[in-house]
């Protein structure tokens, strides 16, 4: 690789890794080709985008955008390395965890989410845990509306009785 070549990679890691709040790195250094082209494709299906990285390119990509906000990374930098860029938090772990069902590997190294860093293969239950900006919302939605909907459910509830007193108190006077 001639160094325009590798200034070039770093130059489109620096613009993913910029624009992206989501991103995993992995070790799948022992999947057979098969089983990596298996991944890739479950990735893509799911709308992941999957690559190899040579780990100093990356590091000099990261150090390129702000190298203290992924220092903690630095560590995971060993060994094959493959990156996973999401739009949503939990995705990548989702599929790491699917394909693992049936596969040692591909290895959470590390997942950088919204500034917050995970190392280690033992996050990965965490990370499939995490719920995505969507479901959030809806959640907070859904509490908003409660108190509404129990209000207006006693407002009716009370309607009724009201006119059930005051129907008894008819038929008693008449």
């Amino acid at each position: 690789m001639t160094r325009e070549e590798k200034a070039q990679v770093i130059e489109d890691l620096a613009d993913k890794l910029s624009n992206s709040p989501y991103f995993y790195l992995t070790d799948s250094s022992s999947l057979t080709v098969e089983n990596i082209n298996k991944f890739r494709r479950l990735c893509f299906q799911s709308g992941v985008e999957f690559r190899v990285v040579k780990n100093t390119l990356l590091q000099k990509a990261m150090e390129r955008i702000d190298a203290s906000t992924y220092e903690g990374l630095f560590v995971s930098l060993k060994g094959s390395t493959s990156i996973m860029f999401a739009e949503q938090g939990n995705v990548p772990a989702k599929l790491l965890k699917e394909f693992r069902k049936n596969f040692d590997k591909p290895v959470l190294k590390a997942a950088y989410i919204d500034s917050a860093i995970f190392t280690g293969d033992d996050q990965l239950d965490a990370l499939v845990a995490l719920k995505s900006k969507y479901e959030l919302i809806g959640e907070v939605i859904g509490l908003l509306q409660s108190p509404a909907k129990n209000v207006v459910s006693a407002l009716q509830s009370g309607g009724n009785k009201l006119a059930g007193i005051v129907k008894t108190l008819q038929e008693k006077n008449n």
